[in-house]
């Protein structure tokens, strides 16, 4: 079990590297699509423009479950991270919306349309982007992947009538891949 676990932290330590090498410099390089579940793959005719390394807390909130009122869980309330390319220079934020925000300005916003587990950590996540604000490395995103989460899941400590309205932070990390229709 420790030889699997010490194999998969390694496996996902290069695929982290690699993910990072992909970020968009300016150069008419192409980038590749990274092999994902199904469920998180995104659709043909979107290619990869961006590649960053979100890192940050979760504020997960104590609250009633919507359809069983007297029932209470820890539920995701925000995401706070700073987004980091290959060289380790903060690009942009993530946050509430849920928004990416790059330094130029411009941000997007979106919808998660798939997720798939990933043992021990937040699932990995496709997110449909809506029209983007501003003008800059957000304009034109389609499409972002959650990939490569660590960490980040609800806490494990008691949730109930007594403590609703409780919230505890969560650190987590995962590359957000962003595309753009391809032309």
């Amino acid at each position: 079990m420790k030889k699997n676990i010490t194999l998969l932290a390694g496996v996902a330590t290069m695929l982290v590297l690699t993910a990072c090498s992909t970020y968009d410099t300016g150069m008419k390089k192409e980038m590749k699509a990274p092999t994902t579940p199904a469920a998180v793959t995104v659709p043909d005719g979107n290619k990869v423009v961006m590649t960053t390394v979100g890192i940050g807390e979760l504020t997960y909130e104590c609250r009633a479950k919507a359809d069983m009122p007297k029932e209470f869980a820890w539920t995701l309330a925000a995401p706070d991270a700073i987004l980091y390319d290959s060289k380790k220079t903060a690009v942009g934020k993530y946050y509430a919306g849920p928004t990416w925000e790059s330094n130029d300005g411009s941000k997007v916003t979106g919808k998660q349309v798939a997720v798939s587990p990933n043992a021990g950590s937040i699932p990995l996540q496709l997110v449909k982007a809506n029209p983007a604000t501003g003008n800059g490395a957000m304009n034109g995103i389609t499409y972002i992947q959650r990939l490569n989460t660590k960490e980040g899941l609800a806490p494990t400590s008691a949730c109930g009538a007594s403590n609703a309205g409780a919230k505890q932070k969560v650190k987590y990390q995962a590359d957000y891949v962003f595309y753009k229709a391809a032309m």
